[in-house]
C-alpha cells in the first residue's frame, strides 16, 4: 500500500529510533565511540574528541568513586527466598532449560541486592526496560515479582526467517536474548509433517532461539556479576526494588569463570573482581555516568550457513 500521508513516514522513522542508556567512564573508550559512530542517529557528525573528552570526565568520576565506594562490590547483601516459593523454584529447576544453561557449576536461588550487581554490560533500552516495569507494577508480590525474574512458558517476540540461498538462512528479532543455540541430530521419528523425496536416515538440525532468559548471577571472588536479565533488573530498580529473585552460580577458579561468565568478564577478569570500584547496576540512575542517546533501531541477526559433501571411502 502505498503511503500519500507524510506522517506515515514519520511516524515508521520514529518506530526506528529508541533510546539507549549508555554509560561513560569505563572501558573501553574505543568501543563508545564505534557505538555512536554507528549507531547513533548522526552519529558519524558527532565531534570525536566531545565525546572522548565527555567519556574522561565520567572516568575521573570513576576515580573519585574508587575511593568513596572503595570495596562496596564486596559487600553485597543476599537474602534467602521465601519459603512458599519452593513450589516455584522447583518449577524452574525442572525445566529443560535451567537444566542445560546451569549444569555445570553449583546453583542456588537468592534474593540479590541489585545496586551493587557488578556489570559489563554497557548499554539497555529504554522503552524495554519502561514497558517491562509497567508491566510488572509499583508493588507486585513474591510470586509475581517471582515470575517477573525468572519466567517460564512466556511469549517470545516475534522471530522473522528468510531464506536467501540454497545453503543460507537469515534469523533476526528485536530480542537481545536471540541466538544460535546448538546443533543437534534427530530421528526421523522426531520431525512431523515432512514429505521426504526418499527414505530418512537422520536430520541435522541447526537451533535457533532465544537464551534461557532467567535473572542469573556468577559469584567470584565475593562478588556478584549480573550474567542475564540486564533490562529486567534496571526496571525493577526503577521501581524502588532493591532486591530480586535470581540464580546465583558459584565460581571458585578461572576454569569455572570461563564457562559460566561472559567473554568480556573472561579476558578481563581482574577489572570486574579486583578493582576498588567496578562498574555496577546502580550506575544505570547516576547522571553523571549515564547518557541518553539516540539510536536507530538494534536488532538481533543470526546467518545460518551449512555445507554437504558426499564423496566415496574406501574400507
Amino acid at each position: 500500500m502505498l503511503k500519500n500521508n507524510p506522517r506515515d513516514f514519520i511516524e515508521e522513522e520514529d518506530r526506528q529510533i529508541q533510546e539507549e542508556i549508555w554509560l561513560l567512564g569505563q572501558p573501553k573508550l574505543r568501543d563508545y565511540l564505534h557505538f555512536v559512530r554507528e549507531m547513533v542517529i548522526d552519529g558519524d557528525k558527532l565531534d570525536r574528541t566531545q565525546l572522548t573528552d565527555e567519556w574522561r570526565t565520567t572516568n575521573d568520576y570513576y576515580h573519585e568513586l574508587e575511593e568513596r565506594e572503595a570495596g562496596i562490590a564486596d559487600q553485597e547483601e543476599c537474602r534467602d527466598l521465601d519459603p512458599t516459593l519452593a513450589p516455584l523454584v522447583e518449577e524452574v529447576v525442572a525445566d529443560p532449560r535451567y537444566q542445560s544453561a546451569f549444569a555445570g557449576l553449583p546453583a542456588k536461588f537468592e534474593m540479590v541486592e541489585l545496586d551493587r550487581l557488578v556489570i559489563f554490560q554497557p548499554h539497555v533500552t529504554c522503552r524495554f526496560v519502561e514497558s517491562l516495569a509497567a508491566r510488572l507494577g509499583p508493588d507486585p508480590g513474591p510470586e509475581a515479582l517471582f515470575h517477573f525474574c525468572l519466567p517460564l512458558g512466556r511469549p517470545e517476540p516475534t522471530v522473522r526467517i528468510q531464506r536467501v540461498g540454497s545453503d543460507r538462512f537469515l534469523f533476526w528479532s528485536d530480542s537481545s536474548d536471540f541466538r544460535f543455540l546448538e546443533p543437534v541430530l534427530l530421528d526421523p521419528e522426531q520431525v512431523r509433517d515432512y514429505r521426504s523425496a526418499g527414505p530418512v536416515a537422520g536430520i541435522v538440525g541447526l537451533m535457533v532461539g532465544f537464551g534461557s532468559n532467567l535473572l542469573n548471577a556468577v559469584r567470584a571472588d565475593k562478588r556478584l556479576i549480573l550474567h542475564n536479565g540486564y533490562h529486567r533488573a534496571v526496571a525493577l530498580r526503577s521501581l524502588g526494588i532493591t532486591h530480586a529473585p535470581c540464580i546465583v552460580q558459584t565460581a571458585t577458579r578461572m576454569d569455572e569463570l570461563d564457562i559460566a561468565a561472559a567473554k568480556d568478564v573472561v579476558k578481563t577478569p581482574a577489572f570486574y573482581l579486583k578493582a576498588a570500584r567496578p562498574p555496577l547496576l546502580k550506575d544505570f540512575f547516576d547522571p553523571r555516568i549515564r547518557k541518553v542517546l539516540k539510536t536507530r533501531r538494534i536488532r538481533k541477526m543470526v546467518e545460518v550457513k551449512f555445507d554437504v559433501q558426499d564423496f566415496h571411502v574406501v574400507d
